[in-house]
């Protein structure tokens, strides 16, 4: 055998000598692509339960009237029920939207963002991938905008917002542990938003430092942070000052429209007056997390104002059933670009989220915080100031005070699902091949099952993605394809012997494969969901039949019959087969699902969609070769780069003979022998880089046909008499 590899690497070969040349793979990770509702799409989805599917898929497309979405679902989780794990690939649509807050856009994973969307100029949080599902679905934001709230008087007056305030630490007490300090200078902050609330015009107000007079001429402004009560905090008892930018104070009474000075009307704290601002109930920020400020790392980098909360919020329920459910929280993010607490830990808002979050990204700076004033900094002897900039969002921590954008919500809208509709599923047979194809590379995704889910619109579609499916799986060697027949063909027909033309005049035609396994047809099954009972097909659940023998007993076990045949969820079947019907499709490759009493619904059939007689054409026949060469190729990537030496050649022979032994002993073969020697590691192999083992093995054989006769003699007749020649 010529190995004819351009590349360093085991090529494996499958000798029939009951028949011919084929050949081989593995076992126990099934794979569908279909058009759910919600998830990543065209990126294989590793899901190993239900709920797992449920979490990253959601629900089977509940708001439509399409089969399609639960189809596909149910057919998932049917084969999830034999203790399988499945790769799931949601199909892609071009039309497909995610919903945002901003600009419409398309993210399809979390690849398609970093390799696309990292640092997105026209939204500012999307849903994490494309459809309707996320739609209502309601995100709340906080920083530290604004410390306090001030009321100053009437709601006529000039726009405040970016001029700076003062008041006054001379004479003020703080009661601190067990001493007295009298404070002296001043407190100063910028306004940062305005409002009017019963005819009371509000200012929001950040502290950005106090400033001590030297009684030289000079003065000392050092940045504080608030606090509530503190000394770092505006007090209701003295005047407040604005300061224009050219360092004037003016008092409040002084300014046009503003009630005259003196005490303030009351100061309250601007964190604790903050709701998430939902829907049907009234939730505080305080009861969620504390204020957020500055955080160490952007402070040891003397930037301010950095920290960020997101929270993700179920406003109407259409996600969790419950309304108001906070479904993620993010808290103590960071809007330094270079963010992070430990080297391993990155908390830069938009890195974190897209790396934690479930359900959303977050996208460019909100338009709210680019027009906001930051911050002062001391110029006019102390009592003026120069506004600080804008403070982007995106730049690293280096003496940066970062914009704010105070207490918002955001509700994300225009998701859209297939064909560019809302609660539409029904997908192309591009859309779904194109999510097949993912699984062609070998190397990337491991797999044991291809399976089918269910039909496509026509009976030709359908009959074009099963050929897709075994072309699939005779490319790369290592799974089985399940197929059932189109839909039409077998639900809704009442007469079986229509059923049977119809069934074996959609598979004769398909490709003869020992990679292949036709069933014959759907089964009758409770759609929790929609709280309803319909036809699904049934190649996830011989998928599963598969999957379970092997984690019960081995991979070289039939799946069929009543010991291990069982079928999952089964209330009836759409079409069960007589014995006359059987005897019909089980020659023309196609596994009967029958109703069996007192055994319930079973497969009761193993045969491959392999075209001729060969011991290939057995489901166990063909399993127990897949896991044979997958565990004797790995077996033999240890010989590379060795000598092909009889030292080599002994090692290889004391891995693989055990494992033969084990297979003979648990009944997977009858008989073996392994070759690797100088007969067939010549000099010239040898000096042509390659290693040569042949391996023999006689497979056992699940019986299909069982004869059983009952021969009655006369009285008095030995049974030795007889025996034999009857």
């Amino acid at each position: 055998m010529s190995l004819n590899l351009v590349s360093p690497g085991v090529k494996v070969r499958e000798v029939d000598l009951t028949i011919g040349n084929i050949t081989g793979a593995n076992e126990q990770v099934g794979a569908i692509a279909g058009p759910f509702a919600q998830g990543p799409v065209g990126v294989p989805q590793l899901i190993e339960s239900e709920q797992d599917l449920l979490k990253t898929f959601g629900q089977p497309g509940i708001n439509t009237t399409s089969t399609m979405a639960s189809d596909y679902w149910l057919s998932a989780s049917s084969y999830l029920s034999y203790g399988g794990v499945l790769r799931v690939v949601r199909a892609d649509d071009p039309n497909m939207k995610n919903a945002t807050e901003g600009t419409a856009v398309k993210i399809k994973s979390y690849e398609d963002y970093n390799d696309n969307q990292a640092n997105p100029t026209t939204w500012t949080v999307a849903a994490r991938n494309p459809g309707s599902w996320a739609n209502k679905l309601k995100v709340c934001a906080i920083d530290g905008r604004a410390d306090q709230i001030i009321a100053i008087g009437d709601a006529v007056g000039p726009n405040l917002v970016g001029m700076g305030v003062s008041q006054s630490l001379v004479g003020r007490t703080i009661i601190g542990e067990g001493t007295t300090t009298e404070a002296t200078g001043f407190l100063r902050g910028v306004v940062t938003g305005i409002s009017s609330v019963g005819g009371v015009k509000h200012i929001e107000v950040k502290v950005t430092d106090k400033v001590t007079d030297n009684d030289d001429g000079t003065f000392t402004s050092t940045p504080v942070e608030y606090a509530e009560g503190s000394i770092n905090s505006f007090v209701s008892t003295k005047d407040l000052r604005f300061i224009n930018l050219n360092g004037a104070q003016t008092p409040v009474g002084n300014i046009s429209g503003i009630q005259t000075s003196g005490d303030l009307a009351y100061v309250k704290d601007w964190y604790n007056e903050q709701t998430l601002g939902l829907t049907n109930s009234k939730v505080y920020w305080k009861s969620i997390a504390e204020r957020p400020s500055t955080s160490e790392f952007a402070s040891k980098r003397s930037s301010r104002n950095d920290e960020i909360h997101y929270v993700v919020v179920d406003d109407d329920g259409s996600i969790t059933g419950t309304s108001g459910n906070i479904i993620e929280k993010h808290l103590n993010l960071s809007k330094a670009k270079d963010g992070v607490i430990s080297p391993s830990q990155n908390i830069y808002y938009r890195d974190y989220i897209a790396n934690v979050s479930q359900y959303i990204f977050a996208g460019a700076q909100p338009e709210d915080s680019k027009t906001a004033e930051t911050g002062v900094t001391q110029t006019n002897g102390g009592l003026g100031y120069t506004r600080t900039g804008k403070g982007n969002w995106t730049t690293n921590a280096q003496g940066v005070t970062y914009a704010g954008v105070g207490a918002t919500h955001y509700t994300l809208e225009n998701g859209l699902d297939y064909n560019g509709k809302e609660n539409n599923f029904e997908v192309s047979l591009s859309g779904i091949i194109g999510g097949y194809n993912t699984f062609k590379n070998v190397a990337e995704y491991d797999i044991n099952f291809l399976i089918m889910g269910p039909s496509a619109a026509s009976s030709d579609e359908t009959s074009a993605k099963a050929r897709k499916l075994i072309a699939i799986a005779e490319e790369r060697k290592d799974c089985i394809a399940c197929i059932s027949p189109h839909r039409d063909d077998v639900v809704g027909i009442t007469d079986s012997d229509t059923q049977t033309d119809n069934i074996i005049e959609f598979f004769d035609p398909l490709p003869s494969s020992s990679y292949a396994v036709f069933d014959s047809g759907y089964k009758y099954m409770y759609d929790r969901f929609k709280n309803e009972f319909k036809y699904v097909p049934l190649n996830a659940d011989i998928a599963g039949l598969m999957a379970r023998t092997s984690i019960d007993q081995f991979s070289w076990f039939s799946p069929a019959g009543a010991a291990r045949g069982s079928i999952n969820g089964a209330i009836k079947l759409a079409y069960n087969p007589s014995k006359a019907q059987r005897d019909a499709i089980y020659p023309k490759r196609i596994n009967p699902v029958i109703a069996s009493p007192g055994a319930g619904i079973i497969l009761f059939g193993d045969k491959t969609g392999l075209g001729y007689a060969s011991a290939f054409d057995r489901i166990n026949v063909r399993r127990l070769f897949l896991t044979i060469e997958s565990t004797i190729e790995r077996a033999a990537r240890d010989q590379l780069f060795e000598f092909n030496d009889i030292i080599t050649r002994s090692s290889f022979l004391n891995v693989v003979d055990p494992y033969l032994r084990d297979v003979k002993a648990k009944r997977g073969i009858t008989d073996y022998v392994v070759i690797c020697d100088e007969t067939n590691n010549t000099p010239d192999i040898i000096d042509s880089n390659q290693f040569r083992a042949d391996i023999f093995v006689k497979p056992n054989r699940s019986i299909n046909f069982i004869g059983l006769s009952f021969v009655a003699t006369r009285t008095g007749v030995s049974f030795e008499e007889v025996v034999g020649n009857v």
